[in-house]
């Protein structure tokens, strides 16, 4: 079966400008047994991939997301569960579709393990599934410093459970306590994220709450605001936001709600309220399980995301090591170039030498203002990495909080519908 799609919608879906080479994308023909392509993790890379390999690919591929919830709940805008301005029902996505509408296979489980020799995966339930290209699409992981509870000190940079549970714990805040937070050292997925979360605590604590006398304490690993510095320094400035840069958290205690961090070589230990302690990251587990991480992520080809250790099996999303920001909006146009990438193989094509990818974001800084950041990343086959090639970003403002849902709701869409 050939898929076909027009020049347009191939240039919105990669990012590509309209000067860009174009390569009818292919798609296999004639195959007795389709080649299966799994992927692992159903959030906004693996969701994409899965999507687009069935919208380009037909009913040439056989396609499955292995993926632990049935429902997923978007890391994005749920700052705003903590202002009660969303809810996690409200950012929650079901897989219907990928099998009702694109064919997609769908397995609710976890792997225990790779067998990258016979191309396998092992499930938790000892089923055993057989892949012809891999892809690992499971976010990240965290390192902490400490073996502390989390539903205790949430980091609330994952799951459901994290957001409502610090936002229970904010809720019960009064005037004169204190809210703590760490932001990790870079990189870390959402760059501006723990940024945007200081400035909509430090709102709602002011100005719903009416609170004048809490604090609201920002210890950043990072030797200063690493992006949108002017907009989230002016916010902080405001709201009287205590920002510490160079600040390394090296002990959390979950029952006193401290916090022990070094600055300058001197360590501190603060007592809060609230502590909302986001752990240092690295790649997926599968990512290190299955052999293909170098350091703390995951080496790839940015023309397709196969991995440069093993071949047939792509990294895409959070896990990835290209240097790119690790966020949805551009997971999901690695998703796209991905996929591409995957269909061209399974033809003995060319792979597309120019691919770019976009990563936006609006971030609230208040329940009426959102500020935005843009960034473009194109090939350079010089250097044969993604570089920086524009950059762009915008004030708060209550247009932007507007803009802000447009944007969300497109994303949501392009990956979940």
């Amino acid at each position: 079966m050939k898929t076909t799609y027009s020049r347009r919608d191939f240039m919105k879906f990669m990012g590509l400008s309209s000067t860009a080479a174009f390569a009818v994308l292919p798609t296999i023909a004639n195959a007795k047994v389709l080649p299966h392509i799994v992927i692992v993790g159903g959030g906004f890379s693996g969701s994409t991939c899965a999507k687009y390999l069935k919208m380009w690919g037909g009913s040439s591929v056989d396609v499955t997301i292995i993926e632990t919830n049935p429902t997923y709940v978007s890391p994005i805008l749920s700052n705003l569960v903590l202002n009660g301005q969303k809810t996690t029902n409200n950012l929650s996505f079901s897989y219907g579709n990928y099998s009702a509408k694109y064919g997609i296979n769908m397995i609710h489980s976890t792997v225990s393990s790779v067998d990258k020799s016979n191309k396998t995966i092992t499930l938790a339930n000892s089923k055993v599934v057989k892949y012809d290209k891999l892809v690992l699409a499971a976010g990240i992981d965290f390192d902490k410093v400490s073996d502390y509870d989390i539903s205790k000190v949430p980091h609330a940079w994952q799951s459901r459970d994290g957001i409502n549970t610090l936002k229970t714990q904010l809720n019960s805040m009064r005037d004169g306590d204190t809210f703590v937070m760490s932001i990790p050292a870079s990189p870390y997925r959402c760059p501006p994220g723990p940024y945007e979360r200081a400035c909509v605590v430090a709102d709602y604590l002011k100005n719903t709450k009416g609170y004048s006398n809490c604090n609201v304490i920002v210890l950043d690993a990072n030797p200063k605001i690493i992006v949108e510095e002017q907009t989230f320094s002016t916010v902080f400035a405001r709201y009287g936001v205590d920002y510490r840069p160079n600040s390394t958290v090296t002990a959390v205690d979950d029952t006193t709600k401290s916090v022990t961090y070094s600055n300058g070589g001197v360590s501190h230990t603060l007592a809060s309220t609230v502590l909302n302690v986001i752990p240092n990251q690295k790649a997926a587990p599968i990512v290190f399980e299955t052999g293909v991480n170098s350091g703390s992520w995951a080496p790839i080809n940015p023309l397709s995301y196969e991995s440069v250790i093993v071949s047939d099996i792509y990294i895409i999303g959070d896990s990835q090591g290209t240097g790119q920001p690790k966020a949805g909006h551009i997971g999901n146009s690695e998703a796209k170039i991905c996929a591409d990438a995957i269909l061209r193989k399974l033809n003995a094509k060319p792979l597309y030498t120019s691919p770019k990818t976009n990563s936006a974001c609006y971030s609230p800084t208040s329940k009426t203002e959102a500020s935005w950041l843009s960034a473009v990343y194109k090939y350079d086959s010089a250097t044969q990495k993604m570089v920086l090639a524009s950059k762009d970003a915008g004030a708060p403002s209550t247009k932007n909080y507007k803009k802000m849902f447009l944007w969300s709701g497109n994303l949501f869409a392009d990956t979940f519908a």
